[in-house]
């Protein structure tokens, strides 16, 4: 397996998590580039749930190395509860398996708070932030105050970063949002506390990768949330605060691009989305609720339910367009079991214009029209196939379809939660 890039090519929560997991049999180094604890991937291994916010999903498989990637924002208390959680299980979680590079920037107390504060503000016009932090970490990145994990060996420097962010942060939470100022004190001491925890986890990331290449061993890089979630290009401004495509897998790791040789676009059979935004295919019917239900489709993270809808070709074709995607990886296929008619967004209409990719003037995709396909649907029980050709005929002609509208192969196929559940072509 040459070194692969993990993505989601719809927006999020189409399983990346099973897929790294399987993946990471066959790497020996994993590496998280993007986003932070707002993302949750979930793995299932023999009836036991494992959810994953900030370590990489490889971390289940032994002797494989774990990276928080540079692209990270890392929450230190949840990077602490999910190694304490892994620890629990008897999974190895030291130092010598699992890393954090000197250069990813810290959540802190008060971007969660900005985060919250400026969600409250917009009433009726709310993006749908999880509230986590995220998207003022990488303010303050942007902005050149951030405070990157490697700061944790030197406390003098924690404390004046900090006492300098909150000089501007104090007055926008007080005056502005009507929200408790922080003490510069209290968090930085909260920080300090756990250094020691921490520290220890600090690695150079990009000289791991550089070896495990000169090794030749498979490096496997996992995105977060999906590919529409792009900072640059998701559906503005309903998107998160980091770069999702799999070009920032370099960026986000400290790799050149070369180093990327497979892409893998994991989507649903059909497509959710969680918080506001425009979703041309969503289900507000029977037919949404099932998919729900079904397909258990509330945020690993949030717990809110998803929204859902038709499987949406045009997404998806953007998705190959944005991340150069060498095949895909659909799950859920068993959600769809006992729907009398599959349907497939094949383009959009607007005013009597068809659109066969997505447009890109902000709000315009609210207001399209989606073109549907319908295929026969299929009621056999698909858990348990382990091969392609087991797959009911209507199943298998539902995969072509897609690999047509695509132009990318289906190389796997999910049949359920469980690691076993999955069909390699």
């Amino acid at each position: 397996m040459a070194n692969t890039v993990i993505i989601g090519a719809q927006w999020g929560d189409e399983g990346k998590g099973k897929i790294v997991d399987m993946l990471s049999a066959q790497s020996r180094v994993i590496v998280r580039f993007q986003g932070g604890n707002n993302a949750g991937h979930t793995i299932r291994v023999q009836d036991r749930e494992t959810i994953l916010h900030l370590i990489p999903s490889g971390i289940l498989h032994e002797g494989t190395v774990c990276l928080v990637g540079n692209g990270v924002v890392l929450d230190p208390h949840v990077f602490l509860e999910e190694v304490d959680s892994l620890s629990a299980k008897n999974i190895d979680v030291s130092p010598a398996r699992l890393g954090i590079s000197k250069k990813a920037h810290l959540i802190l107390p008060y971007h969660k708070s900005l985060d919250k504060a400026r969600e409250a503000k917009r009433a009726g016009q709310k993006i749908g932030t999880t509230g986590r932090g995220i998207g003022p970490c990488y303010e303050d990145k942007a902005a050149r105050v951030g405070l990157r994990a490697g700061d944790l060996t030197r406390p003098d420097l924690v404390r004046a970063k900090i006492t300098h962010a909150l000089l501007e942060k104090n007055v926008l939470l007080r005056d502005l949002y009507k929200f408790e100022p922080l003490d510069p004190a209290a968090v930085s001491e909260e920080l300090l506390a756990l250094a020691p925890r921490l520290t220890p986890y600090l690695t150079d990331v990009e000289e791991h990768i550089a070896q495990a290449r000169r090794n030749g061993d498979n490096v496997l890089f996992e995105g977060a949330q999906g590919v529409h979630l792009d900072i640059d290009h998701g559906t503005y401004p309903f998107v998160t605060s980091s770069n999702t495509v799999a070009g920032n897998a370099a960026a986000g790791s400290g790799v050149g691009p070369g180093a990327l040789e497979r892409v893998v676009g994991i989507a649903k059979a059909y497509t959710t989305r969680v918080g506001a935004g425009p979703f041309p295919t969503e289900l507000l019917d029977d037919t949404g609720s099932y998919l729900r239900t079904q397909g258990h489709e509330f945020g690993a993270t949030t717990g809110r339910p998803r929204r859902c809808g038709w499987l949406d070709a045009v997404v998806l074709r953007e998705s190959v367009r944005l991340n150069n995607l060498t095949d895909l990886a659909l799950t859920k296929l068993d959600v769809l079991q006992n729907l009398p008619a599959l349907h497939i967004c094949v383009a959009y209409e607007y005013e009597g214009q068809r659109f066969s990719h997505m447009p890109q003037e902000e709000g315009l995709l609210e207001k399209v029209t989606p073109i549907y396909e319908e295929m026969p649907g299929f009621e056999e029980d698909i858990s348990q196939c382990s091969t392609y050709d087991a797959l009911p005929g209507a199943a298998r002609a539902y995969i072509s379809r897609v690999e047509e509208l695509t132009g990318v192969r289906v190389s796997l196929v999910s049949v359920g939660a469980d690691r076993q559940q999955t069909i390699v072509r």
